[in-house]
């Protein structure tokens, strides 16, 4: 009986191996031409609809994507600019900030497509990588349910002779379709061994940057409520809908889109807030708007809308659909 209890329990012990397994935390970022699916498979990783624009403490100088809770690991994405072939002074600059920030991450996954032949951005991206010694980097092609086998097998090959020719030395090289949600967990897997030993850096729940939102309907309600007070001082609610980086911006001119709601109880209380020729809203936007960057810290396009919903304050569903 002694001997048999003896006998080591493959099972158990990788059990007991993961029950020790330390707890990683640590910043990760995409990097790939424009279109590389970056932010597909950002979704995709954190498991639904994300954007955060916050700076958090801890994400100093970068714009949060995404987090990814795990029992073991939690992932954070991290936004680098572009990185291009500089034609000016600014874009070199720019080009700097890419390169402190691929210094600073932990894990760099640069994204390739299956369905496009590597081409010279491609090379510059991966010749600056090389520059970068420390910080591991994961090839991910992205995209596999557009091509077949014989031309995925191409392009691992082409991944590799790359990495090879220019002395970049690939962690992993992982193929995965964030669309048909194809090997992202095992994505996952092969990131969260790569980050530093730590605890978790954002509470549990958090997938966005919820409070930011809050604070952000907080100042429009506030400038709504100034001059109405006595009219309507418990009948607006904010509803901020979305808040995203806008696409194609050059990285010294960011652009944040905020669209939110102003909901009042009746038809008759859209005229006070929306004022003679839409003049009131007008002032309401420029100086939440001016409130919301000085608390962003980045520029914001804000598009408010007013909208009635019927006795909100005594409605329960619409209470919570409104956030209370």
């Amino acid at each position: 009986m002694g001997a048999m209890s003896a006998r080591p329990n493959p099972e158990a012990a990788a059990q007991q191996a993961e029950n020790n397994a330390p707890h990683r935390a640590g910043f990760a970022c995409f990097v790939g031409r424009p279109n590389a699916g970056k932010s597909t498979l950002t979704n995709a990783l954190v498991g639904q609809k994300v954007a955060i624009t916050s700076n958090r403490p801890q994400t100093t100088r970068h714009t949060v994507r995404g987090i990814v809770h795990r029992e073991d690991a939690q992932l954070i994405l991290v936004d680098t600019p572009g990185l291009h072939k500089p034609r000016t002074l600014l874009g070199e600059r720019l080009n700097d900030v890419v390169r402190t920030t691929w210094a600073e991450v932990d894990v760099i996954g640069f994204c390739l497509p299956a369905d496009q032949k590597l081409g010279p951005g491609d090379k510059f991206i991966a010749k600056e990588l090389a520059g970068i010694k420390k910080t591991p980097k994961i090839a991910i092609i992205t995209k596999t349910d557009l091509v077949d086998s014989k031309q995925l097998a191409e392009q691992l090959i082409a991944v590799s002779r790359l990495g090879e020719e220019i002395g970049l030395e690939w962690a992993e090289i992982i193929p995965v379709s964030a669309v048909k949600d194809n090997q992202v967990d095992l994505l996952a897997d092969l990131i969260a061994p790569l980050l530093p030993e730590s605890p978790p850096l954002y509470p549990e729940g958090d997938l966005t940057d919820e409070p930011e939102m809050v604070m952000v309907a907080e100042l429009i309600r506030e400038a709504a409520l100034e001059g109405v007070r006595d009219e309507l001082p418990h009948s607006i609610a904010v509803v901020v809908e979305e808040m995203l980086p806008r696409e194609d911006r050059p990285a010294d001119k960011p652009l944040l889109d905020i669209h939110a709601n102003v909901y009042i109880e009746r038809p008759s209380q859209k005229g006070i807030i929306i004022g003679p020729k839409g003049k009131r809203l007008k002032e309401v936007g420029t100086k939440s708007r001016k409130h919301i960057e000085a608390l962003l810290g980045t520029p914001v396009f804000l598009d408010l809308h007013v909208k009635v919903a019927k006795d909100w304050q005594r409605d329960p569903k619409q209470l919570r659909k409104l956030g209370f």
